[in-house]
């Protein structure tokens, strides 16, 4: 992967495919899948700069496996990989 640094409380998180396959073995062609909110956490910001001039560190880190907004954050390419940069706020869950 491209060296990427996100800024302040910004989290780039390669995007998971969604499934081909229904549970019941059924191919899905690519119209019928839905937008992935999953993914894999690669790197992270140093925190948003609060009032008093501190970092607000994030609750997240790479390697994390998480779910974000499905309509959230900036979608880019890099080295052929699909990736999306979030705020730390559009993440709704850290799966374990």
């Amino acid at each position: 992967m491209a060296n990427i640094k996100p800024l302040g409380d910004k989290v780039v998180v390669e995007v998971l495919e969604a499934e081909e396959k229904t549970a019941g073995g059924i191919i899905l062609p690519d119209s019928a899948k839905k937008k992935p909110t999953e993914g894999k956490v690669v790197a992270v910001g140093d925190g948003r700069v609060l009032d008093d001039g501190k970092r607000n560190k994030l609750s997240v880190k790479a390697g994390d496996r998480v779910l974000f907004s499905k309509y959230g954050g900036n979608e880019v390419t890099l080295d052929g990989k699909d990736f999306t940069i979030l705020d730390e706020d559009q993440i709704y869950a850290i799966l374990k």
